[in-house]
């Protein structure tokens, strides 16, 4: 059976992390986020970006960084924190309600709404509690994907369990925990590894990035 359109979701996220940067300040958006090298606005600059590649788009701004990702994105980055983090915000906020992505599955942006959320809201110690239906969906997308952030290597062999749903998903040595939790290791978020628990947490923890 086909699954609901994540676009709701999607919107319903950015509004809120929106609505959670408000009151930051300049030295919080200057965060180190869970990102790379990253901070916290440069991770906002980032989502702002991807909702003005649409596919021509994106694929016109691929080939003039001469196929160099991780240029094209550090070049769109700038332009969305030129001026103040407010002036970051702002532009973000002004896409909320965007469809518009590069190409790829659906859930690769809900992923990207909801792990890039979390890539911020974690050093800054802001709590989130996000659709356990959403976590546990992206999981499962994820585990099936090696696209980008290689999460079926990440998972392949281990038994992932939910603590906080009737989720589980895998054979293998066992890896149990909160949903966003399991969706933030199996991306390669090392800072989640101590949120789980079982036999297979020694072997996720090698495999992270």
């Amino acid at each position: 059976m086909a699954q609901d359109s994540p676009w709701p979701t999607i919107h319903a996220e950015r509004k809120a992390l929106a609505d959670d940067l408000q009151p930051l300040s300049d030295e919080q958006w200057s965060t180190p986020s869970l990102c790379g090298d990253w901070t916290v606005q440069q991770v906002l600059g980032h989502m702002t970006a991807t909702t003005l590649l649409g596919g021509p788009k994106f694929f016109g701004a691929l080939i003039g960084s001469g196929f160099r990702f991780t240029a094209m994105a550090n070049k769109h980055i700038a332009e969305q924190c030129q001026g103040t983090p407010a002036d970051t915000l702002r532009r973000f906020t002004e896409r909320i309600e965007s469809n518009e992505h590069p190409p790829g599955p659906a859930d690769t942006w809900l992923g990207e709404t909801i792990v890039h959320s979390e890539d911020i809201r974690r050093p800054l110690g802001i709590k989130r509690e996000y659709p356990v239906e959403a976590l546990t969906r992206l999981a499962d997308f994820f585990r099936g994907s090696n696209l980008i952030i290689d999460g079926k290597k990440r998972a392949a062999g281990l038994k992932l369990q939910a603590t906080d749903s009737e989720w589980t998903a895998g054979e293998g040595q066992v890896v149990s925990g909160p949903a966003i939790a399991i969706v933030m290791a199996i991306t390669g978020r090392r800072a989640f590894i101590d949120d789980l628990s079982g036999d297979g947490v020694s072997t996720l923890r090698g495999r992270m990035p």
